[in-house]
């Protein structure tokens, strides 16, 4: 496949830490039918935009408890909870071929609690019944906040850095958790082609963390600190997804987009201003303001825009063949 047709080549591109015999053998049947591939969370802008481009070349299931308006009209959609028993009666009716692990909480007015059974317990569900079932393929999308932002980090961290994100950022254990459950699973079954993808900070039509700071205007940052960033599209971060789904690809990859830049170059480029705040005054008042909901910006975020927390996807680059598309001035763009 390549990052511009977005097509799945069903015969090619097996890489370094391609799967065992047996596993490629199942992948490499493809082509003699359609392929059923689940996408969990796919009511979200990431899911929706991975079905689109997916269902052209595989019947897409897509499962999520939240409603979605709008699919094309051959995907199949389940409005279902991850934990309950509608969701494995689903892999008992289907050949189940992929699975793509997209429906991860990252909502930090959540409790604790739900977090943790939610994401957790709702991943390895999804594992479990991949590995009862039969399926050949496992797709999970973690991301680099896995690694944290710190003083001490190496400039580009690779994918064996240790994973030091839930250290001040209570939000990140239940991702760290569920990337070392996916990263275990790659092991115990190595007859499963499992990929983990740990994409830079993603900006786009998309409601998380990053995109939600860089729309505020005048854009706050901490007063002395102007640390190097990595952005990725959101279309690239499919792209990536797809080029996973190839036969004989396994493995963790980081991803990026185009070559960091200063936080302020950033901003500057939207054509907005910055406000430098002294950093004990910025934290009390951004927890106030979060708890108030009267801004969707956690004060632990305040950590990336202090220090760096950027990957080196080198990897990804060689192994998947993955290429970003969007420049700087493309991602910002999107917002």
């Amino acid at each position: 496949m390549s990052t511009d047709s977005g097509e799945l080549d069903v015969d090619g591109g097996a890489n370094p830490e391609a799967g065992t015999p047996a596993a490629n053998a199942k992948w490499r049947k493809w082509h003699t039918r359609r392929r059923n591939v689940v996408i969990t969370g796919i009511s979200g802008r990431l899911g929706t935009l991975l079905a689109r481009r997916l269902h052209r070349d595989a019947h897409v299931i897509g499962l999520d408890r939240r409603p979605i308006d709008v699919l094309p009209r051959d995907i199949e959609f389940h409005q279902v909870d991850l934990r309950r028993r509608k969701a494995e009666d689903l892999f008992r009716r289907n050949r189940i071929d992929a699975l793509v692990h997209l429906n991860i909480m990252h909502d930090p007015r959540r409790s604790t609690e739900e977090h943790h059974n939610f994401n957790i317990v709702g991943t390895q569900k999804m594992l479990d019944l991949c590995q009862q079932h039969g399926v050949g393929k496992v797709v999970v999308l973690s991301s680099a906040n896995v690694y944290g932002p710190s003083p001490t980090n190496t400039q580009f961290m690779t994918e064996e850095a240790p994973l030091m994100g839930g250290t001040h950022f209570e939000a990140i254990r239940d991702l760290i958790a569920v990337d070392m459950a996916c990263s275990s699973y790659f092991w115990r079954h190595p007859e499963i082609e499992t990929v983990i993808l740990r994409p830079s900070h993603i900006i786009g039509c998309v409601n998380n963390a990053p995109s939600n700071y860089l729309r505020l205007d005048p854009v706050p940052t901490l007063l002395g600190f102007d640390p190097m960033v990595q952005l990725i599209h959101v279309e690239d971060v499919i792209s990536a997804i797809m080029l996973s789904l190839r036969p004989g690809v396994r493995g963790v990859y980081n991803l990026s987009g185009p070559p960091a830049v200063p936080l302020s170059e950033i901003v500057a480029r939207m054509g907005k201003q910055t406000r430098p705040l002294p950093e004990p005054l910025v934290r009390p008042f951004f927890k106030f303001l979060f708890r108030t909901r009267l801004t969707s910006f956690p004060t632990a975020e305040f950590d990336y825009i202090k220090f760096v927390c950027m990957v080196d996807d080198a990897r990804a680059r060689q192994h998947l063949g993955y290429a970003h598309q969007h420049d700087l001035d493309a991602i910002l763009a999107a917002l």
